[in-house]
């Protein structure tokens, strides 16, 4: 109950505001939510949240400007994941924020004052966020989960790479895919009405599937059939030139110019929904959740920002001050230790802060990794905590980098004893990116039992490319070999090996622990 009204009242604020931090702030609600049990926490909960309401509701609407977030520090032709915001001030904001905010005080009041339905409140006063380069909160993101609908029908498997070879989608599935749809399946019919209410209903379920900040929302940013041919020529020829599977790429391409040949596109004028429809078929096409078509309100840059010193001394700052996000290392009773990381920072950084808390650790007889609230990072830093968990190089499957020498931990670490302890990895649904590349192989190779939710999914491997000022793609030019049989974490996520709420993870870890520790 407490949780849904917290959602209502995030309504209050701009809807760049509740695409960009919405999902951070109902994860913060619930945390906290998770600690403060009795009345009075709970009554200074709800105060502190209605007195950030009153501020910070009337300084997004009078202060708001369009920027691109810290993440966008990339140049052209690397990954780069942009944080693009827009909005616009509604009339008589300050007058209803402060009636809502009066509603809910009184509403609050008479609801805490009923003891026969009082819950305690749970959350966690102790926040540290990643100050990960790859946070969810980029576009290129929320475009890509939003384009595919329920999570199990979003992938079909994916062959596994022979020795020497490499991890390709099936040519016999392109254009013929179970969902994939063929240049015939989005003709116009005999009526143009039912044509033109299929074709845009298809492309609003695709956009609005898996994010819930769009539903009821009406797009009104238009597309025309000059820009609807600009953005399909700028995608066929990003595929052409950069997607790592050539021959795939053609047939993409060709399927692609068959639609707007036909006329599939033209009764979508609006310019999300058409980026949201070309995703879904790019990906049905290919069966590659890493491909994407992204529309942004605001304007793309040229070409991305380089990294400048002052944000490189800013990071460093950040880091410091965070502890590099390494947020608690400790032993546990049953010396079973424990580390909550909540990103994997840059080693340029953060390498000495991860080696005291893994030597810290060195003489515990399990370990347990808390990357609940790890929003993602360095892949360098992924393979560096790996390292410690292996006797020998072992190599470590990341679609976002090509497959080379790289791709194996630098294992032994000499000095470390924790290559044969158990290993528990905790997750959530709000486990994303980088924290999915730890996950995914630890559990692929067996070295590590994940326990908690489904991890976010995030579909963060594409490079980046401009098309138009408003539209681009994200595309796979790396060549990584995934020899596991499982396809990666892109949209669907990785599957925990014992599944339970995120706020009973660390106690199930604990209790498995301690039963694998008493059988020896």
């Amino acid at each position: 109950m407490s949780e849904k009204i917290y959602a209502w009242l995030l309504r209050l604020y701009p809807s760049h505001f509740r695409e960009t931090y919405g999902e951070e702030a109902l994860q913060l609600f619930r945390d906290r939510e998770r600690d403060e049990k009795s009345l009075f926490p709970r009554l200074r909960l709800w105060v502190d949240l209605l007195a950030d309401l009153a501020i910070s509701v009337p300084r997004e609407y009078y202060h708001f400007q369009p920027e691109f977030g810290a993440s966008a520090q990339r140049l052209e032709g690397t990954p780069a994941f942009f944080v693009l915001e827009g909005g616009s001030p509604r009339p008589g904001a300050l007058f209803s924020g402060g009636m809502l905010t009066l509603v809910s005080v009184v509403t609050l009041t008479v609801f805490l004052s009923q003891p026969v339905h009082r819950r305690p409140l749970r959350f966690s006063t102790a926040q540290s966020r990643s100050f990960a380069s790859d946070r969810p909160s980029a576009s290129w993101w929320l475009a890509a989960k939003a384009t595919d609908g329920a999570r199990e029908n979003t992938r079909a498997p994916v062959q596994p790479a022979v020795a020497g070879g490499e991890s390709k989608p099936s040519e016999a599935k392109v254009g013929h895919a179970p969902n994939a749809a063929s240049p015939q399946s989005l003709r116009p019919s005999h009526s143009q009405a039912t044509h033109r209410q299929s074709a845009q209903l298809e492309a609003s379920q695709s956009l609005e599937a898996a994010n819930p900040m769009t539903r009821g929302r009406v797009e009104d940013a238009t597309i025309d059939e000059a820009e609807r041919q600009r953005v399909i020529d700028g995608v066929v020829a990003n595929l052409r030139q950069h997607y790592v599977y050539r021959d795939v790429a053609q047939k993409i391409a060709d399927a692609l110019l068959a639609h707007k040949k036909s006329g599939d596109y033209d009764a979508v004028t609006d310019s999300g929904l058409f980026a949201a429809l070309l995703t879904k078929q790019l990906r049905d096409l290919s069966q590659d959740m890493h491909l994407g078509v992204v529309y942004s309100e605001a304007p793309l840059p040229e070409r991305p920002r380089a990294p400048t010193p002052e944000s490189l001394a800013r990071y460093r700052q950040a880091m410091e001050q965070e502890n590099c996000t390494f947020e608690k290392v400790e032993i546990l009773p049953h010396n079973i230790g424990y580390l909550k990381l909540n990103s994997f920072p840059a080693p340029s950084v953060c390498e000495s802060t991860a080696r005291t808390a893994m030597s810290h650790l060195n003489d515990v007889d399990a370990i347990i990794f808390d990357l609940r609230d790890n929003r993602g990072g360095e892949p360098a830093m992924v393979m560096l905590m790996a390292a410690y968990l292996f006797d020998h190089p072992e190599y470590m499957y990341n679609p976002r980098e090509n497959t080379t020498e790289q791709s194996w931990t630098r294992s032994p670490v000499p000095g470390n004893r924790l290559a044969d302890k158990p290993v528990y990895v905790l997750t959530s649904a709000m486990t994303f990116s980088g924290a999915e590349h730890f996950s995914y192989d630890m559990k692929m190779l067996k070295r590590g039992t994940l326990v908690g939710e489904t991890t976010g999914g995030a579909a963060d491997v594409g490079v980046f490319r401009r098309i138009d000022g408003h539209f681009g793609i994200g595309i796979r030019e790396a060549r990584a070999i995934n020899p596991y049989p499982e396809p990666d974490w892109a949209v669907v996520g990785v599957e925990p090996d014992v599944k339970v709420n995120a706020a009973d993870a660390l106690d199930a870890a604990i209790k498995l622990a301690q039963a694998n520790l008493q059988k020896k």
